[in-house]
């Protein structure tokens, strides 16, 4: 499915302020009402020319070798401002994908590997008395830049954890009463290791509504994993990789994924699917819808429309609602499906 919008969005790209054709339908091929058509302020959304997307997209899919799905989904999850969490075993390639879209975007990064004894302080930064000037000096942590990789991060207590809640939601940190502001395109990727794993600590309830969107990477299918023996480690190309955008071209597509067309009949199914999950213990706050209305803006735009459709919604629903439903990304998943098989689409 996302290999075949990426092609249909390139091939677009030579075509400018056209209706639906036989290829758009044969992407969405549900009939969609006329409010759905799209009108030349929402095809003005997305420039023929405008290939940088398609240009991060390709070099990520270089270095994380057969998981389209997952990166397409983690490139939505910045252009519609949220966080990503990455739920996997050791080795798969998650924090290889964290390394190659810092790379791959032209945004400073940092890593923070977490561990049983890192304190808070050791992620937001900590006031050091400056005995010349006799006052107080805020050191700045590493929490401080546009993408910060928090690595296992259920490896450390929830102490440490709770750190990032301020930085992800408000985007700032608190120290000593002063407020310090974080960049506008910060974005946390956070890894954990399967909950059953010894040393792990379960994040909480709070912190997973915190994350838009949680993935798993899972294992290469064997021609992907025939081409990593045969070429080595993909994480000795990261370092050669060039920037395909900067922090103004992602500001730019940011801007364009917020103006993205809903349709009526697409409101209409999403809030159908958030009243499918409160028939169960747990459902999806109206938070979280936002947050699928948002995510689903930025995947239609990474498939260069200018407006949703609801297999969009369709699409992302299991990476955003699966481990706000279960507290896990893999069980959640499964629930999440089980709901899309009970809710009609339009």
């Amino acid at each position: 499915m996302f290999e075949r919008a990426h092609k249909q969005a390139l091939a677009r790209q030579t075509e400018r302020h056209r209706p639906l054709t036989a290829v758009d339908r044969q992407f969405a091929p549900i009939r969609m009402p006329n409010a759905m058509t799209r009108t030349a302020a929402v095809t003005d959304l997305v420039p023929p020319g405008d290939t940088g997307l398609q240009a991060v997209l390709d070099q990520l899919e270089r270095v994380l070798l057969g998981k389209s799905e997952q990166v397409a989904l983690s490139l939505a999850c910045l252009l519609a401002r949220g966080h990503l969490l990455i739920e996997d075993i050791p080795g798969v390639g998650k924090t290889t994908l964290a390394q190659a879209m810092g790379a791959s975007l032209g945004l400073p990064w940092s890593r923070i590997q977490f561990t049983s004894d890192l304190l808070p302080a050791d992620i937001v930064g900590v006031s050091i008395f400056d005995t010349v000037n006799s006052r107080f000096e805020f050191r700045h942590g590493p929490v401080f830049t546009s993408v910060l990789l928090a690595d296992e991060i259920n490896r450390a207590p929830p102490k440490a954890q709770s750190a990032l809640l301020e930085a992800m939601e408000e985007r700032q940190v608190s120290v000593d009463g002063t407020s310090y502001p974080l960049s506008d395109d910060f974005f946390v990727i956070a890894t954990q290791n399967p909950a059953d794993q010894l040393g792990a600590y379960p994040l909480p309830e709070s912190q997973l509504d915190r994350f838009l969107v949680g993935i798993e990477i899972g294992y290469p299918d064997p021609a992907s994993e025939r081409a990593l023996l045969e070429h080595g480690d993909r994480r000795a190309h990261i370092a050669e990789l060039e920037p395909c955008a900067n922090p103004q071209m992602l500001a730019h597509w940011m801007a364009k994924a917020d103006a993205v067309h809903v349709a009526a009949p697409v409101l209409d199914y999403i809030q159908a699917l958030l009243l499918a999950t409160r028939e169960g213990d747990v459902g999806l706050s109206p938070r979280a819808g936002l947050a699928l209305l948002r995510l689903s803006r930025a995947f239609a735009l990474l498939n260069g429309r200018g407006h949703v459709l609801p297999d969009d919604v369709h699409d992302i629903f299991p990476a955003l609602a699966g481990h706000r439903l279960t507290g896990r990304v893999s069980t959640g998943r499964h629930a999440a499906e089980a709901i899309l098989d009970r809710v009609v689409m339009p």
